[in-house]
């Protein structure tokens, strides 16, 4: 193998590792996504109580493969069931903004990114995401905690999220900011391991500023980690959306 350490063979095998790889990303873009999503979303919609008539339509108005579907068949659906739709379609890792076709009318988003926050909030009433004592590192028990509120999140990778952390005021607020900052950071590269991009996430460290109303800023429940939409933001077309130059 003494032949790889002489640089044109290396510089060779690198173009052909880049020819390789830009094949292995091209076959995973543009049309391949789209059909990949044409073919998840019926198992979604049928889940979710569409039926065989409500169909996902992965196509922008000019034709081109996109990932914010159309969907259509649902003029007979009360909206709680085509809420429902749409959060299962939206949940399809890939998929973008949903749009409803009523006829020739065209009709946003369903749901609001807020329920996002309405959905984590939901779990993290029930449980807690803990940390080794003093510690940023989230213990192994919390693991499918943070599976699930990056399953609730997915759905509404249009909004910016932020990810706060507290403490209890059980020592020097300088220490507790730093180690909130610490643990909010570490939820959030957690979610982006989860496939939630980080550029969505904002983190915060409050340290023990905002105890839990009825609790004593010594409590140790105050220890918490907190989500809350901040702002929505359009999604950015990417390149299975804009067509390329011809």
């Amino acid at each position: 193998m003494n032949y790889l350490r002489k640089p044109q063979f290396a510089l060779i095998a690198g173009v052909l590792a880049c020819i390789a790889l830009a094949y292995t990303v091209g076959g995973a873009s543009g049309p391949g996504i789209a059909r990949a999503l044409s073919a998840s979303a019926p198992a979604a919609i049928q889940g979710a109580g569409g039926g065989d008539e409500v169909v996902a339509h992965f196509q922008s108005p000019n034709g081109w493969p996109s990932r914010h579907p159309v969907l259509t068949g649902a003029e007979q659906l009360d909206e709680t069931t085509r809420s429902r739709i749409a959060r299962a379609v939206a949940a399809l890792p890939g998929v973008g903004g949903i749009r409803w076709s009523d006829g020739d009318m065209m009709v946003e988003q369903h749901f609001s990114p807020l329920h996002c926050q309405e959905d984590v909030q939901a779990l993290l009433r029930a449980r807690t995401i803990r940390f080794e004592e003093s510690s940023a590192r989230i213990d192994v028990a919390s693991r499918s905690l943070i599976d699930e509120v990056a399953s609730s999140l997915r759905p509404c990778l249009g909004a910016v999220i932020q990810i706060a952390g507290h403490t209890d005021r059980s020592g020097p607020e300088d220490i507790n900011i730093a180690l909130s900052t610490e643990r909010a950071e570490a939820v959030r590269q957690a979610l982006m391991q989860r496939g939630i991009p980080g550029n969505v996430l904002q983190v915060a460290g409050e340290g023990s500023s905002h105890p839990v109303d009825g609790l004593e800023p010594t409590d140790p429940a105050n220890r918490r980690i907190e989500f809350s939409v901040i702002s929505t933001q359009p999604l950015v077309p990417t390149p299975v959306d804009t067509p390329a130059p011809r």
